[in-house]
């Protein structure tokens, strides 16, 4: 199967109206990442383990991190900045091109990163923490 082309991904921020929530893609997005789903393990070998070796089960799961590098653009993007004064969460959708599905993560910002070299553009980080089990919508 040949790869998929990336562009046009986009992570839409809610407004959290309760009733019908609308949903607004962050501009400029040049590179999405994450969110790194990670397990925990416990090891749980015991004297009787099998030949010497160790046995684990599984833990807890972390929803990790989603980052985006935009082409950061003050009068856009910092009423994101906004969000750091909020300390609940808020819901995002993580949309896969070509309608190849959606994430519906909730999502606390973590981090704002603006970079400014002299021999280049204007560009930000944003980090966010997922928190709870991300709802995933197979696409077509």
């Amino acid at each position: 199967m040949p790869g998929i082309d990336a562009f046009g991904i986009a992570l839409q921020r809610s407004d959290m109206v309760e009733a019908s929530p609308t949903f607004t893609a962050i501009g400029n997005v040049t590179s999405v990442s994450g969110p790194e789903i990670e397990r925990e393990t416990y090891d749980v070998t015991s004297h009787d383990s099998p030949d010497k070796w160790r046995e684990f089960v599984g833990g807890l799961v972390d929803g990790g991190e989603v980052t985006l590098e935009i082409n950061y653009d003050p009068s856009q993007h910092d009423t994101l900045i906004d969000d750091f004064a909020d300390t609940e969460p808020r819901d995002y959708k993580l949309v896969f091109p070509q309608s190849l599905g959606t994430w519906d993560l909730t999502l606390l910002l973590t981090g704002f990163s603006p970079e400014a070299p002299v021999d280049d553009k204007l560009t930000a980080e944003l980090t966010f923490k997922v928190t709870g089990k991300p709802t995933i919508t197979p696409g077509a």
